[in-house]
């Protein structure tokens, strides 16, 4: 099987800064697109912020040029720096990656429980 784990959500003030961390283990042989979601109290699901395995980034329109989204491939691992926070990012966050668990396998997506980001005004 395949684990997405989050990490790094936490309470924040206006315009502070926080850094999410998305861990993939298990039966991987590669993983294609990663991507960061969420989901605000009351709301629908949001794709926040998207990056190919080579590295191309897109972002929702409300997270351009605050939310950077990066990752490590060696590592398995995804992260969104999360810059001048407002209260409407408060939300559950969740990873999402497009694993590919051998050469004989079509990908599948798999999601991460999500982490909470509080902004306080």
């Amino acid at each position: 099987q395949v684990q997405l784990v989050e990490s790094g959500g936490g309470l924040v003030q206006t315009g502070g800064s926080l850094r999410l961390s998305c861990a993939a283990s298990g039966r991987i042989f590669t993983i294609n697109a990663m991507a960061w979601h969420r989901r605000a109290p009351g709301k629908e699901r949001e794709l926040v912020a998207t990056i190919t395995a080579g590295g191309r980034t897109n972002y929702a329109d409300s997270v351009k040029g605050r939310f950077i989204i990066s990752r490590d491939n060696a590592k398995n691992m995804v992260y969104l720096q999360m810059n001048s926070l407002k209260p409407e990012d408060t939300a559950v966050y969740y990873c999402s990656a497009e694993v590919v668990k051998g050469s004989i396998y079509r990908p599948n997506d798999y999601w991460g429980q999500g982490t909470q980001v509080t902004v306080s005004s």
